[in-house]
This record gives structure tokens, C-alpha cells and sequence, in this order.
């Protein structure tokens, strides 16, 4: 499904910079219909009552999402930005790691729909994300 074949050191040069890289967050597994990353969870991604914010999930499932749909694509012509994106907070986590797993839905030559399933350290789940990624040509 991706464009070409693509080693963690080069995604993870995609999610080092930015809000992904303040995050820390990594890739840790590509193959080949899923991508997978971790974000720690520590004080940057908690909020006031000391579990991870809600939107720190949203963050690191439309990076993830966002990630993928740039590896289908020829970014050389065309760009993935972000159209629509809803998530359900499950379950707390305070400490520790969460890991995100991202499967397309569909894959169009326009748009792409990704299912990110996010869990924690002991596999339970802790979110669950939709993403639509509108797939545009970048300008001249």
C-alpha cells in the first residue's frame, strides 16, 4: 500500500520535528497495511489531574493518521492534510506509554480514512480515532 518501502529511521525523521517532536512521539512498526507509534506519557501530555489529556491522543492519532497517508502518496506532487477527525476516550492512563496502530478504512485517490486504535502498556485500549485525510496537489 505505501508509496515506496520506507525504514523507521526515515519515518521517524518525519515525526521528529514539530509538535510530534516536542511529543516524543516515534514510530515503531511499519508494515504493510499498518503503522504504529508511541508517545510517552509524561508531564507534557498530562492534564491538571495528572492522566493523559484528551487532546494528546487526538495529536498523536492525526500524526500517525497524517504519517500514513504522506507514505501512500507521492509527496513530490501531492500533500495529505487533515479533513475530519473524531476520538473516544476510554480509559485513563497516568504513566507509562501509549501506542497507536493505524489501518486504512479506504484508501481513494482523494481522501483516506484511517481507524487508530491507541492503548497502553498492558494492550487495553485507551482511545479510539477516526481520521479523514484529504489528499490535494501541492501548488506550483
Amino acid at each position: 500500500m505505501w508509496f515506496r518501502s520506507y525504514s523507521l529511521e526515515e519515518i521517524n525523521s518525519y515525526f521528529a520535528i514539530n509538535m510530534t517532536g516536542f511529543l516524543d512521539i516515534k514510530a515503531i512498526s511499519i508494515t504493510e497495511d499498518a503503522l504504529v507509534a508511541e508517545m510517552p506519557v509524561n508531564e507534557k501530555v498530562k492534564q491538571p489531574f495528572g492522566i493523559l489529556h484528551g487532546g494528546a491522543s487526538v495529536v498523536l492519532a492525526e500524526s500517525v493518521g497524517s504519517i500514513a497517508s504522506a507514505l501512500i502518496i507521492d509527496m513530490d506532487k501531492f500533500a495529505a492534510v487533515g479533513l475530519d477527525i473524531n476520538a473516544n476516550h476510554l480509559r485513563p492512563v497516568t504513566k507509562g506509554k501509549v501506542f497507536a496502530t493505524c489501518k486504512p478504512f479506504h484508501i481513494g485517490k482523494t481522501t483516506h480514512v484511517w481507524d487508530i486504535r491507541i492503548v497502553d502498556e498492558r494492550d487495553k485500549l485507551v482511545c479510539v480515532s477516526r481520521l479523514t485525510m484529504a489528499i490535494i496537489k501541492k501548488p506550483q
